[in-house]
C-alpha cells in the first residue's frame, strides 16, 4: 500500500478542515472524515480509495477545489471525492429535490464511489443515532429538513437502497441496523 498517499491525504484534510466543528457538537470536524476513512478501510486497502474517504468533504465544505485535489492526489482520487460531493446547493431546488438528486447520483455511482459514500453516510448515521439517544426528538431541529425526523428517515432509507450493491459488507449491515434502531 502507498502509505505516503494516505498520510498526505490525512494531513491535507486536517489542514483543510482546521477550525471547523462537527455540527451540533464540540468535536473537531476532522473526526468525521477520519471515521469515514476507518469505515472504508474495513472494505478495502486501496490507498486511493482511503485517500478519497478522508478527503470526501474538502471540496464541499472548504475552499479546496476539485482541481486542487486532482493536482495533489491524482485523477482517480479527485473523481471519487467529486462523486461524494453535493453540488446542487442552489436555492431554486427544495430540500427534497436536492436529496432525491443525491440518492439518484449514488444509485448510478460505481462500486468504488459507493464505498466512499458508505463511509461518509455510515459515519453520519452513527452520529445521528448517538445524538438521538442523547437529545431525543429535539435532534431533528438541527437539520434543514422541512419535516425533521420523517424527512431524514426518508433520505437515509433512500441512501440504503442506493448503496445496496454493498450488501455483502459489514458497514452496510451496520448501516441497516442503525437505520432500524434510529428510525423505526
Amino acid at each position: 500500500m502507498n502509505a505516503d498517499l494516505l498520510n498526505r491525504a490525512i494531513i491535507y484534510a486536517t489542514k483543510a478542515h482546521a477550525g471547523q466543528m462537527r455540527k451540533g457538537t464540540n468535536l473537531p470536524y476532522i473526526v468525521h472524515p477520519m471515521e469515514a476513512l476507518a469505515i472504508v478501510a474495513t472494505m478495502t486497502d486501496d490507498p486511493e480509495m482511503l485517500a478519497a474517504a478522508v478527503l470526501h468533504d474538502v471540496v464541499e465544505d472548504t475552499a479546496v477545489t476539485t482541481d486542487d485535489v486532482r493536482r495533489e492526489f491524482g485523477d482517480r482520487v479527485a473523481a471519487l471525492v467529486t462523486a461524494d460531493t453535493n453540488t446542487r446547493k442552489d436555492k431554486e431546488n427544495t430540500w427534497h429535490e436536492r436529496k432525491q438528486a443525491a440518492i439518484e447520483r449514488l444509485s448510478a455511482a460505481s462500486y468504488d464511489e459507493k464505498m466512499v459514500a458508505l463511509g461518509d453516510k455510515l459515519s453520519n448515521l452513527r452520529a445521528i443515532t448517538i445524538d438521538h439517544e442523547k437529545h431525543g426528538e429535539a435532534l431533528w431541529k438541527r437539520f434543514n429538513a422541512p419535516d425533521g425526523r420523517t424527512d431524514i428517515a426518508w433520505y437515509y432509507r433512500g441512501l440504503a437502497s442506493a448503496l445496496s450493491d454493498l450488501k455483502d459488507t459489514a458497514p452496510y449491515h451496520e448501516y441497516l441496523t442503525l437505520l432500524a434502531k434510529t428510525f423505526e
